[in-house]
């Protein structure tokens, strides 16, 4: 059935008609279900962002530069086969590491240098997919900074430094002063920018801004063996991600374009779920992925959320 879906998606996309179509997507337990919608007219397909969009360690890397990390697996490649665009419709330009600057300067990999991502648009792209941002608030130097501290006070669990059971909230939030919020901010105002060049290199594509999905439970006591957090660094990193994910929602409102969900129904799959339902590793992966990233379930599922907000867009 997938085979003969994508047969006819890519012959409906190369008239440059819209169809709709039933396509077979996984849920967060492996389980399949249909789910329609309609495919953008034509393609190309170009694919910005960081880490959480190129799936570094999910697959042997595909693309260059090698640095980048890209897999074959991951959420972009996953939409564009669905979508049936192949070759010069798809173009996967997203690079671990990436920042907001990334997509329009040069970015230096440990493994060949990325293009500014941009480049890949033109006017004759028809869909964008943009994730990016978590490395302009440094939240993975943050979650490493707060594992260290968290060791620490599971192992200690007194002192005058580890009584509380925050310890690393204390070293970004000081009464009114949030250094992470500030930075959140300053990475809406920067994407903000980046959208409207988006719209005005690609004037006729459809872009969606993809949010980051759930990382950490709701339940702060639940994450202690996987992460090595003190329960109300849980909490903290938690509320930040969450708080990333709203601007990025707003600044794609703002900007005129669509927004991708993928928080919600990766909520009871964070990285302190069990192996075998998780979208995301935690630090010691089990499954093939980085830790800390999201696994070949995890790019599943987002790629899903994508396939399912095209629907309702049109």
């Amino acid at each position: 059935m997938k085979t003969s879906v994508q047969a006819g998606v890519a012959g409906l996309l190369a008239c440059g008609t819209l169809l709709t179509v039933v396509l077979v997507t996984r849920d967060g337990d492996g389980s399949h279900t249909g789910v329609a919608y309609s495919a953008p007219a034509k393609g190309p397909y170009v694919a910005l962002g960081d880490s959480y969009t190129a799936g570094p360690g999910i697959t042997d890397p595909t693309g260059t530069p090698a640095g980048c990390d890209r897999s074959a697996g991951n959420y972009p490649a996953l939409v564009a086969a669905e979508l049936g665009l192949k070759g010069g419709k798809f173009r996967d330009v997203s690079c671990s590491g990436a920042t907001t600057a990334d997509l329009t300067t040069p970015q230096k990999t440990d493994d060949g240098t990325n293009s500014p991502q941009l480049k890949a648009l033109s006017s004759d792209t028809r869909l964008v997919t943009v994730g990016i941002g978590g490395n302009d608030i440094g939240f993975s130097s943050m979650i490493k900074r707060c594992v260290a501290m968290g060791a620490l006070y599971r192992l200690t669990g007194s002192g005058k430094y580890f009584t509380e059971d925050a310890p690393c909230e204390r070293e970004y939030v000081n009464g009114d002063s949030d250094k992470v919020k500030q930075k959140i901010t300053t990475a809406g105002d920067r994407l903000t920018r980046v959208l409207h060049e988006v719209r005005r290199r690609a004037p006729e594509a459809r872009v969606y801004v993809v949010s980051y999905p759930a990382i950490l439970p709701s339940d702060s006591a639940d994450c202690g063996r996987e992460m090595s957090l003190a329960p109300g660094d849980v909490t903290f990193l938690r509320e930040k991600e969450q708080q990333l994910n709203t601007v990025l929602r707003q600044r794609a409102s703002k900007a005129g374009v669509g927004y991708v969900d993928t928080y919600t129904p990766s909520a009871d799959h964070n990285a302190c779920t069990a192996k075998a339902t998780r979208w995301i590793e935690p630090l010691a992966p089990e499954n093939p992925a980085a830790p800390v990233h999201p696994n070949a379930r995890g790019e599943r599922g987002m790629a899903d959320a994508v396939l399912r907000t095209i629907k309702s867009a049109l």
